[in-house]
Formats: C-alpha cells, structure tokens, sequence
C-alpha cells in the first residue's frame, strides 16, 4: 500500500524550496520505508541549492526513523526496528549498487535524490543506506550520525588515524568540525586546535575536547598555529625547532582554508622523518593552489576525506559507544530544532553562520 508522505523538493531552476503531499510507493525487494523521526540540516545540502538545478532535487542524507515495510530482500531489518538513514553505503563489499531514491510527485514529473531523501517525514532507501539504531538510543541527536559524525570523527580516526599524543589542528568548528574535535579527544591527540572566525564558537569547541583556540578574524592561524607547537627536540637543518601540527583538517572547504592546511602542518626532517598530513574534509567549491614546493621538500602529506572513511554497519556502533559512554555530547552538538514546514529558516541560518553545532528536522 502506498505511504502518504510530506516531501521537500529543490525544484529545477530559480526559486524556493517547496513541500509537497506524495504517495511513496512499496518497497521494492532491496528498499526499506521509513517513517522519519529526526533529520541533521547539511552544508551539503546548501551546495545542491546554489548549484546548478538541471532537475528537481530531494535533499537530505542523515537522519532516524522507524521501519514501516521492508522488501523481500531485505534481510537486517524488519517492520517496526528503529533504523538511522546516511548517503554511505552499509556494506562496500556487496556486488549489488544499490539504487538512488527519485519520486513522481502530483503533476507526474521526478524528482532525484544523491543515494537519499531526509527531509520528508516519510522515505524510502535502499537498504544499503540504512543501519539498525539499538533501543537504547534516543531519536532525535542520533540522526547527524549518518553525516555530520560520521565525517568529521570518521576523517580522524580512520582517514588520518590519528594517534594518543599526536597533535591536530580543526578548520572550522561547525558540526562535522566538533565531530572531529571529539574524535580527537576520544583518541588522546594534544594539544588539539580549535581554528575559527567566531570567539563564542571556539569556547563551544572546547566542551568537545578542543585544548586551545585560534580566532582567525584576529590573527594569521596558520602562524598562530606554528608558534603554539614548537618541538624542541626535532631540529631542521638551520638548527631551528621543527613547528607545526601532525594533522590539520579543513572542515569548511572554501578555498583560503584549503589552502591553509597544508603550511599549518609540520615540516619533516630529510632521512629522519616526513612531514604532517593535511586532510580535505569540506566539500570544495572552488579550485585551490597548494605550494608543491613545500609538499616536496618537507614531505608534507594533502589528502582527502569522503564520509570519513567509514563504513556504517561498523562504525555507527561506535560513535553511538562514544555517545554512551559521554566521550560524544550529541547533545549539546544539536543546537537548533525546526519543524519540516519552518525547512528555509532552518536553511537561511545555516548559511548565515547561526548555526554553532548542527540543526535537526524535528519531523514526528
């Protein structure tokens, strides 16, 4: 039977998002329907809507329900299980690729989803994209797992793999930026940097684990940076300290952060040691020019980071184990809640930077 559902649509070409009354249609034998709880807001989600519109979107790609039907394929959950939706793929190993979700809305045209659909408060996934939540966890902070979370700790711990006593510099701290922050905390990195335009968001920073702050509006954080990590006993070849970060994380992605990173890790020492890794966590909307020179000569390391490296049937367990355990505040990182109808104001504080951690889409 089909199930009646609130969807909001980004449409084709200029103009505002919209919520339309949709029929989802049954679950074929590899989708799960799912009843929507809560929703994460996702800068994502912004770059599809000042990005080019060749057709009508479905945004949203993290967030907690409840199972409704599932397809005769589906094996892991089952009608009435409490699931969490994310845009990474369960299980990488399968053979099957699993289907991106689209609707026919009312006057018959489609709208496309990238892998998921969260705002909505009825949806339906391709059971790659859905992960059984324990009884045990609450409904609404646990649905920025499926994005926020997963990104920003999952670049720390498995992308970067940060080590106990390993130093860590955090571009941005919105919620994929304290997400990191907490990983690192969670590992034993120190001293961690917390680099920011906002003196309130860098006291935030510090209730997830950030040891210092850096105001970028008031100094250059990339010097600030080297001046705060000075290591007396490794030396360059001028017998001066070697200085900066093992790791630093652009968590933004716009172009003077991405090309910040980089200089703010350390140097290496030739036949001793290579340099510090930079990691690309935000998604870029621009081209960036990096210094080859230094990457060279330091044996400086820049990569990339998509989903943090995780694999969500093996690491959501965990970041709920955090949670638990009181080593991941969700929350205090949920710091605003709007309804599905209030979705552009949610949207227009996000862009304008009101935002401290992550808002959710509150949509039983």
């Amino acid at each position: 039977m089909p199930t009646p559902a609130r969807v909001v649509v980004c449409p084709q070409g200029p103009g505002p998002l919209r919520i339309e009354d949709v029929e989802l249609p049954d679950p074929g034998p590899h989708q799960v329907v799912v009843k929507q709880l809560a929703s994460g807001v996702c800068h994502s989600q912004l770059h599809q809507m000042h990005g080019p519109r060749e057709r009508q979107q479905l945004l949203g790609h993290e967030s907690t329900g409840v199972v409704l039907a599932a397809g005769s394929e589906v094996r892991h959950v089952r009608e009435g299980d409490r699931v969490m939706v994310t845009w990474v793929v369960r299980e990488p190993e399968a053979s099957r690729l699993p289907e991106m979700a689209s609707l026919t809305l009312g006057d018959g045209s489609v709208a496309y989803s990238q892998n998921t659909f969260t705002w909505a408060d009825h949806t339906v996934a391709d059971e790659q994209f859905v992960v059984l939540l324990p009884d045990d966890a609450p409904t609404d902070v646990t649905a920025i797992i499926g994005c926020a979370v997963m990104t920003g700790a999952g670049a720390v711990y498995h992308t970067a793999g940060v080590k106990r006593g390993e130093s860590v510099a955090v571009f941005g701290v919105g919620g994929v930026g304290l997400s990191a922050i907490a990983a690192a905390a969670v590992v034993g990195a120190d001293p961690i940097i917390a680099v920011d335009l906002s003196e309130e968001k860098l006291d935030f920073a510090k209730r997830f684990g950030a040891t210092i702050g850096v105001n970028a509006s008031e100094v250059d954080p990339v010097a600030r940076i080297h001046e705060l990590t000075p290591r007396p006993d490794q030396l360059r070849l001028n017998n001066e300290p070697v200085t900066g970060v093992d790791y630093a994380f652009d968590c933004i992605g716009v172009r003077q952060t991405m090309e910040q990173i980089m200089p703010a890790v350390r140097g290496g020492v030739i036949g001793r040691s290579t340099g510090g890794t930079a990691v690309l966590v935000g998604v870029p909307q621009t081209p960036v020019e990096l210094d080859a020179r230094d990457m060279l000569i330091a044996e400086k390391k820049y990569i990339g980071s998509i989903g943090g490296s995780c694999r969500p049937d093996r690491d959501f367990p965990m970041f709920l184990r955090w949670y638990h355990e009181g080593e991941l505040d969700l929350d205090a990182l949920v710091t605003a809640r709007y309804p599905l109808d209030a979705i552009s104001e949610a949207t227009d504080a996000l862009e304008a930077g009101e935002i401290s951690g992550r808002s959710i889409l509150e949509l039983d």
